[in-house]
């Protein structure tokens, strides 16, 4: 008997890749408009902070095309778009708050019209003093929200007594979200005071919510739809919600539908972006480099008003031992409030940081001592009990580092590399190498436990073809793939008989943001059981016909077969229609054990780990700090993948952003808060040139031994801080041109500029 094999574990293409490659994937501008569409465009501040002294809109007004303009008083509801806080104005009300916040709105009837007409208002700001770095916020005690604090031990009594003791200080950079689809939202009047979203988000829920509350409506006058994103990364999780609610306002004010859709330019100057860190630590170890005790502080430029910060630097302080056991530790968070734009999520959520910073620590450590850093970090990890604890309380159940990081220094061959290493750079003056090999023990669940749940709705036709609608979104990470694989696989179905539908509030309700890369975990769950229930009704109905049990009815390769019984699913679907048996059905999922206590920083704030681990080598040049990537070796614990394929792919794409972040892109403000790097050609992505000449990723055999959806792990987030080896390669490099047990003052990104100075001790003269 001929058989398929199943679609779950088949590394099958993205579902939209052949849309993607041939410019047919219709994302929210692409979208036909509806007679009549307007465009809108802000009017953004020239000034950090300060206070509206005058707003002179006349000429804006009188522009050509220009159809209506807003200014806070005309939003009929709530001037708000922060979804944690209510501290974030749609458009500024009086006060100015950073460089590029949204004083007005335009809408005409081309979009370059809107544009021009914004360039005309004449606006008199009574500048203020401005808190530009963390390190204003810090001397002026300025902050988002109130410090947090976690610990574990006595660490003054055990630095005390520690034989070696370091300090240091650490400054680590934002990133800029890049999305190649930037913030865009259709707003669309419906009849009897209703209102319908297309926007490129995140989170549709918050869209309506937000969009609902600006409009002084309830949620159920307002919908929204997002089919597919140009990316995401976390920067339309919750700022797409400001551009949405300027375009429902306009769209409301005017009876017309409106576009807003950012120019590059506008939306890197008005979104935020990956929170900046000051990190400073006090660490006490032994000989072997074990931790006895440590003190940290991460202070974090959140900007002007809270956005998702606190959470954010929660997930720091969660993942500040990363792989590393911590007996006696103390963390302070400090969430420092800055005249810039509000900095938001990004891929990680703040993990990366607080990885940075453990990392850091054990690097000096290794420097310090002088012993070989791979030696170091072994030490260091989370082993059986009682060494199996997090400062938060939660005990590591699954953990897999040590096997992992073991059998990655075999096939990567770091032993012996690192001596070749050792000897190229003791017989090369200018060209330095360096390699280093980093960990990952990332937590997967949203830290804010309510979020974990999800919905799906699962049609199936009476032609036996299936059509789903869930609750998370597409951004190219693959979700809509993984999920039809699912799908398939619980009707026995090929992939092609399933189709995704756009999210939709309509039709999933309070939907969780597509985040903390649970989007899989969260909704292939509820899909999973939709599918179930169906699969139920028509095994029973089956049965029924045959005198037979249900549980002897099965659904594989587009049959459907019982002892004595064998059709086609097509078929067994068009008798149960006319048996008016149910074929839909909705399905939801709650993530289980998890729990956490916000005001105490304890409990199980994740369902499971995520592990991997990288090695990374690199050379630079000592006499321009010019660096390459030579060789890049992964080994990733996606469980048991749903879709290898897209696993490697995620994986690969983060491991690429998170290099990006760590060495070359440079976000830079001036003296007056504006954003100089505001533009693809001052601020540097990595492109294909920076890919490494040999890049090798592998997926790691272990099974989720949670019950995640088949058992596999989220792979959206945890890749991006496998790039840390590349960083600390980097370090290792400089290192090797310092004296020996030299600690270089390396700050990220790791520039050329960066590079040189942390050769010159601090400075580039």
């Amino acid at each position: 008997m001929n058989t398929t094999p199943p679609p779950v574990g088949a590394a099958l293409p993205h579902e939209s890749a052949h849309l993607h490659v041939t410019g047919e994937a219709a994302y929210t501008d692409d979208l036909p408009e509806p007679a009549g569409t307007l465009h809108a465009a802000p009017g953004l501040s020239s000034v950090a902070h300060g206070r509206i002294v005058s707003l002179d809109l006349s000429a804006v007004r009188a522009a050509p095309g220009v159809r209506a303009v807003i200014v806070a008083a005309d939003i009929p509801g709530d001037n708000n778009c922060g979804a944690a806080v209510h501290d974030d104005p749609i458009l500024a009300d009086g006060e100015v708050s950073f460089h590029g916040q949204p004083l007005f709105a335009v809408a005409a009837d081309t979009r370059d019209q809107a544009r021009h007409a914004a360039r005309l208002a004449q606006v008199e700001i009574e500048a203020w003093p401005a808190l530009l770095t963390v390190e204003d916020a810090l001397a002026a005690d300025s902050h988002v929200l109130p410090p947090v604090d976690i610990s574990r031990g006595d660490v003054a009594a055990a630095l005390a007594s520690a034989p070696h003791r370091l300090a240091g200080t650490l400054h680590l950079g934002g990133q800029e979200h890049f999305y190649l689809e930037g913030q865009v939202s259709l707003a669309i009047p419906r009849e009897d005071d209703s209102l319908h979203l297309v926007s490129s988000t995140q989170h549709p829920t918050e869209i309506q919510h937000i969009v609902a509350h600006a409009l002084g409506w309830r949620m159920h006058q307002v919908s929204c739809e997002c089919r597919r994103m140009g990316g995401g990364f976390g920067g339309k999780e919750s700022q797409a919600a400001q551009w949405a609610c300027i375009a429902a306002v306009l769209a409301r004010r005017t009876g017309k539908p409106v576009k807003m859709r950012l120019d590059r330019d506008d939306d890197m100057r008005a979104t935020g972006k990956r929170h900046d860190f000051r990190i400073e630590y006090e660490a006490g170890f032994d000989a072997a480099g074990r931790i006895i005790g440590l003190k940290l502080l991460l202070a974090s430029r959140c900007g002007f008003s809270a956005d998702l910060s606190g959470p954010i630097n929660d997930r720091a302080v969660f993942h500040a031992d990363n792989a590393y056991y911590l007996d006696t530790v103390a963390i302070r968070s400090l969430r420092c409030r800055t005249h810039t734009v509000s900095n938001t999520a990004f891929r990680g959520f703040g993990g990366p940081q607080g990885m940075f910073a453990i990392e850091s620590v054990i690097d000096d450590i290794t420097r310090h001592l002088q012993l070989d850093p791979l030696a170091v970090r072994r030490a260091n990890f989370y082993d059986a009990p009682p060494r199996n604890t997090t400062p938060y309380g939660m005990t590591v159940e699954d953990n897999v580092i040590a096997p992992l990081v073991s059998q990655l220094a075999l096939d990567a061959g770091y032993a012996p590399r690192r001596a070749a290493i050792a000897a190229f750079n003791a017989a090369s003056p200018v060209i330095k190498r360096g390699i280093a090999l980093t960990p990952v023990k990332f937590g997967i669940s949203f830290t804010a436990t309510f979020f974990n749940q999800a919905g799906a709705l699962v049609h199936v036709y009476k032609d036996g073809t299936v059509q789903v609608s869930h609750g998370g979104t597409e951004m190219g990470q693959g979700l809509h793939t993984k999920i039809r694989q699912i799908v398939a696989g619980e009707f026995g179905l090929p992939v092609a008989d399933v189709r995704l539908s756009a999210t939709d509030t309509r039709q999933v309700p309070n939907t969780s943001a597509t985040a903390a890369s649970s989007g899989t975990d969260l909704n292939g769950k509820a899909a999973q059981a939709a599918c179930r229930t169906i699969c139920q009704r028509l095994a029973a109905f089956v049965a029924g016909r045959l005198g037979s049990d249900a549980g002897q009815v099965g659904f594989a390769d587009g049959q459907v077969r019982a002892p004595g019984f064998n059709r086609p699913f097509a078929q067994v679907v068009a008798d149960a229609y006319r048996a008016r048996v149910q074929l839909w059905d909705a399905g939801f999922y709650a993530t289980p054990k998890i729990h956490f206590d916000p005001t105490t920083l304890r409990g199980r704030p994740f369902y499971y780990f995520a592990y991997g681990a990288a090695v990374s080598e690199v050379a630079i040049d000592t006499l321009t700090g010019e660096h390459r990537v030579l060789r890049v070796d992964i080994l990733h614990d996606a469980g048991r993948p749903i879709n290898p394929a897209i696993d490697i792919g995620q994986i690969e794409g983060g491991f690429m952003q998170g290099l990006g972040w760590l060495t070359c892109e440079e976000l830079v403000f001036g003296a007056d808060g504006r954003l100089l790097t505001h533009a693809p050609s001052t601020y540097k992505i990595p492109a294909v040139s920076n890919l490494p000449p040999v890049f090798n990723v592998r997926l790691f055999d272990n099974a989720n031994r949670e019950d995640a959806i088949h058992r596999s792990k989220a792979v959206g987030e945890p890749p991006l801080m496998l790039a840390l080896s590349v960083f600390f390669a980097l370090r290792d490099a400089v290192a090797a041109a310092l004296e020996p047990g030299a600690r270089p003052q390396l700050d990220a990104p790791a520039t050329p500029e960066a590079i040189l100075r942390a050769l010159n001790g601090g400075t580039l003269t």
